[in-house]
């Protein structure tokens, strides 16, 4: 006979359903609506980490006191930045200056079909299907109007942006150990070993992406602007300030800088375009095969599947900043992923745990001698 099984649910389960549900709507919201302040934050949060390898070097090196150790590396940084920014920012401004005032010549031979890149348009028409793409945008008083109101207020929200970074900065570099002991502190005595052991993981997973990737950027830029200067292409300096920003972002980031100097370098000359195209294919096999195994070790475990996928992901949230920070997120889930699955093994009966291996106890004798006997 057949019972029909009814499956009844208690008030408190519904009410306790919605309740996690409404909580998850509501911590998205939040997210999206404070989404430019927590951009700020995370982008605080790498660069700590990136300085804070610096800070306890120097504290191992005898500088005891952190408040010390972090003046000294937070003014170091900052005085390089300046230094770099006095001596490079005005040679590349007067660059990207001179090449936009040079784009229109550019241009005009590209319509007509002269220079090296001409043959695209003498063959595929490109301006053509440009024009056609760009038909249909409206102009006008108003949109110039909304367009320098706009372009005002991201300079505004972008020197904001920046002083909020360098304090918030500062402050995790002298606070974030104390506030991570407090969380430890926070959890059972006897769960505070893994979390600690998963916390390790985590940093070092992060911080030796984040130091990696600034540095292999920097490399790539510095060659890049070598290369061009031997090569006699103009607005170096500004080229290899593009190869380094665009090289922080991985995968198609270095693909889009070296299209980007490679069609400058056409532009100037054929053989200097073909020399910088196959100086960029050596140098990704060097950054894909050397530099990077070297740089980031055993920090970051991701396949390429895995890698590609988060940056997809990553950028289709939150633009290059979510590419930037894709791969370390998916390393830190990657942590706690493997924890979760290191301590969900079977435990298995009358087993006795040794460190992480587990071996069967000694059995009991079948016939227990008498007391005495």
């Amino acid at each position: 006979m057949n019972q029909d099984r009814v499956i009844s649910f208690r008030p408190r389960t519904i009410l306790a359903s919605a309740a996690v549900l409404l909580g998850l709507g509501v911590v998205v919201l939040v997210v999206w609506v404070a989404r430019h302040a927590l951009t700020w934050v995370l982008i605080s949060l790498f660069l700590a980490l990136a300085l804070n390898p610096a800070v306890e070097a120097l504290q191992r090196r005898g500088l005891g006191r952190r408040s010390a150790a972090v003046a000294a590396i937070y003014l170091f940084a900052l005085a390089l930045v300046a230094g770099l920014t006095a001596l490079l920012v005005p040679t590349i401004v007067r660059q990207l200056g001179d090449l936009a005032d040079a784009a229109p010549g550019y241009v005009n031979d590209f319509t007509h079909g002269r220079g090296p890149l001409g043959f695209l348009e003498t063959k595929y028409h490109l301006s053509r299907h440009v024009r056609e793409a760009l038909r249909g945008g409206g102009g006008g008083l108003s949109g110039g109007a909304d367009t320098a109101l706009s372009i005002g207020r991201g300079i505004v929200t972008g020197i904001a942006g920046v002083v909020t970074i360098i304090f918030m900065t500062l402050f995790m570099l002298l606070e974030g150990p104390a506030w991570v002991e407090r969380f430890y502190n926070l959890l059972p005595a006897e769960s505070q070993p893994r979390w600690r052991a998963v916390g390790r993981d985590v940093y070092s997973t992060i911080g030796g992406y984040v130091s990696g990737n600034l540095l292999i950027s920097v490399i790539a830029g510095f060659v890049a602007t070598l290369v061009l200067l031997i090569l006699g292409v103009p607005y170096a300096l500004a080229l290899g300030l593009v190869m380094a920003v665009l090289d922080l972002i991985p995968l198609a980031g270095p693909t889009l800088a070296a299209i980007i100097v490679t069609l400058v370098a056409f532009v100037d000359s054929t053989t200097s375009g073909i020399t910088v195209g196959v100086f960029f294919i050596v140098y990704q096999q060097l950054e894909n095969h050397l530099l990077q195994p070297l740089v980031y070790g055993r920090t970051l475990e991701l396949s390429p599947l895995a890698v590609l996928i988060s940056i997809l992901i990553g950028a289709e949230l939150a633009g290059v900043l979510g590419a930037l920070g894709a791969i370390p997120i998916a390393g830190t889930l990657q942590v706690f992923l493997r924890d979760w699955l290191e301590h969900r093994k079977p435990r298995g009966t009358g087993a006795a745990e040794d460190g992480h291996r587990w071996r069967p106890a000694p059995p009991a004798p079948a016939h227990p001698e008498p007391a005495g006997g």
